[in-house]
This record gives structure tokens, sequence and C-alpha cells, in this order.
């Protein structure tokens, strides 16, 4: 087989280190991204709860943004399907990358937002930041009505820990 596009393997080290859901990462546009405040916006409608999330970048993530840009060309997706640059990657691309790497039926793109949430929790982050990180839905209705913190600057310092984690964990 071979080996995997290096956006693909991109691909993978932003959903590690953002855990946001595959399809928002598919989805994504450059437009959306200001790298200067290192933040991905993504607009409410490309949300699953459709309201906006803000995530903070690492540096990893920036660094990997940088790299992908010439990969990307003119295209407006991060990831642009590899017979069209205005459709973005296939739906199927990281799940068949997935099953190509070895790991079919034991790990889904998905899953690395189990991961961090596990290992996040784990640590002792608040586990309001991670929750808002994930952009889950409040699930009790008085305290949605008034729970609208962004902890923006406690979100930026977990997700650095997070993918000063990862450096630690990577194995080439």
């Amino acid at each position: 087989a071979e080996p995997l596009r290096r956006a693909t393997k991109i691909a993978f080290k932003l959903l590690a280190l953002t855990f946001v859901r595959p399809g928002e990462l598919r989805g994504a546009l450059w437009e959306e991204f200001d790298l200067e405040r290192a933040e991905w916006r993504i607009p409410a409608e490309r949300m699953k709860m459709r309201s906006p999330h803000i995530v903070p970048l690492s540096r990893q993530a920036l660094a990997l943004l940088v790299e992908l840009k010439p990969l990307a060309g003119s295209s407006p997706f991060l990831f642009h399907a590899t017979t069209n640059i205005n459709r973005p990657m296939s739906e199927n691309t990281l799940s068949y990358a997935m099953g190509r790497m070895g790991y079919s039926g034991t790990a889904t793109p998905h899953g690395f937002r189990a991961l961090a949430s596990t290992v996040l929790n784990e640590e002792g982050f608040d586990p309001d930041i991670i929750e808002r990180q994930l952009a889950h839905a409040e699930r009790n209705k008085v305290r949605a009505a008034y729970h609208r913190a962004e902890y923006l600057d406690d979100r930026r310092k977990m997700m650095q820990w997070w993918a000063n984690y990862l450096d630690g964990q990577y194995v080439n």
C-alpha cells in the first residue's frame, strides 16, 4: 500500500491536538483561523450543537498549520479532496487511513476526543473546561441557561499542556 499523504498525517495530528469532531476538521476553512491570536473559530453552522466554538491552538498545532498551508495550495479548505480543491476531504479518508494503519475495528478518528477527555480528567483538569473544549452541551437545563463561561485562558493552558503531553508520548 502507498504511504499516507502528508496532509492526511497532519489531519490526524491536528485531530489529536485539537480534539474537535472529525467533520469539523474535514470542513475546516483557512478563513476560520487566526494564527496571530492562535485561535480557530468554528462557526455555529459547522458545529454539531449549532453554537460557535473557539479552539485555542497550541504551538504544535500552529506549526502544523504552517506546514500544511503549501500543501493546501489555493484551496479554501485545510484538507481538500484529492480530486477537487474546492471540496473538503472525503468523509471516509480518515477512517480508511486508520484501517490501512491496522486500527480497523479498534480505533476511530472520533476516538481522539475520548482519549483527550480521559487523560485530562485523570490529570485533574476542571471538567467544565474539558467539556467546553469538547463543545459539549450542558445537560442541566437550568445551569445551561446561566453557565456561558468560555474559560478561554484556562483552555489555552490546557491545550498547550495536552500538546506537550502528546509530544512526550510520541513514538516515531
